[in-house]
């Protein structure tokens, strides 16, 4: 690790995002390794935190990642394009109804998508990002907005950590995004939470068009088993349910709270569990 830029924070409002417990994953993250991945990279609190020199990180969602590429590759363009939007509900509207467009993908630019992103983001109930079925996003328009749409020394600063590094990202399932992983390699695992009704929406759980079912637990769970055996280090964060446990009930579980803010009129603190196949911060 190299020296820490403060600067370089998630630019996005993210549910679930981690920097409510990120001294938490510091505290039990292991001090060294060698390449650094990340399979559902989502709000990246604990990637910008950590700043590792090598990372491999990973979303299923294509314009996360293309966000995030932007961001490296033209964060002045992209900077430009995002003082073009304005607050309003009826232009929220027009840009949120882009992806209904039938060549959605070719007509509107890489750019354009990442500009649409972060306007969205800023502007939707919560920072929330909901698709429907047919991946279009589903947000609804919030006027009690937080935050302000653009924050140029955050986004540089994000800029300057990627193109100072060695960063990779894919955008691809999270079994295949670690299957590279090797000994003495670190993966921070960060899957959609399995829903506890005390504290969360099942509605919430919309991130992708395919969604999480509890098989895609047991099939991560079989994944860690084959990355344990391999000499990976591995530390992940999800819901302190009866079936998350079980699952991985043979490895090292430390139980934390967290806040959840969702739902404003319910926001909480709820049990959560930090699961790892070694002793913490070794």
């Amino acid at each position: 690790m190299g020296e820490i830029d403060k600067l370089c924070k998630p630019v996005l409002r993210w549910v679930g995002g981690k920097r409510g417990i990120i001294n938490e994953i510091v505290k039990y993250a292991p001090k060294t390794h060698n390449t650094y991945y990340e399979p559902f990279l989502g709000g990246g609190a604990v990637l910008f935190h950590l700043q590792p020199k090598i990372a491999i990180v990973n979303d299923i969602n294509y314009e996360l990642i293309n966000l995030y590429s932007i961001i490296r590759d033209d964060v002045d363009g992209l900077i430009l394009d995002l003082k073009e939007h304005v607050i309003d509900i009826n232009y929220y509207k027009s840009i949120r109804s882009l992806d209904r467009l039938p060549n959605y993908h070719m007509e509107v630019g890489r750019l354009k998508k990442a500009s649409r992103m972060i306007y969205l983001n800023k502007t939707c109930f919560n920072g929330l990002y909901r698709v429907n079925s047919r991946g279009e996003f589903n947000v609804p328009f919030s006027v009690a907005r937080t935050g302000k749409i653009i924050d140029e020394d955050r986004l540089r600063a994000v800029s300057r950590y990627l193109n100072n590094n060695d960063v990779l990202f894919q955008n691809q399932d999270f079994y295949e995004s670690m299957r590279s992983a090797c000994n003495n390699d670190f993966i921070y695992i960060d899957p959609p939470y399995d829903v506890d009704s005390r504290c969360d929406n099942p509605n919430f759980t919309s991130y992708t068009a395919r969604g999480w079912c509890s098989t895609d637990l047991t099939i991560l769970r079989e994944l860690c088993d084959k990355l344990s055996a391999r000499g990976v280090k591995f530390l992940m964060s999800n819901s302190a349910t009866d079936r998350v446990i079980g699952e991985f009930k043979d490895y090292n579980i430390v139980h934390i709270k967290a806040g959840r803010s969702v739902n404003p009129k319910a926001n909480r603190s709820c049990d959560e569990v930090l699961i790892m196949n070694y002793q913490g911060g070794t």
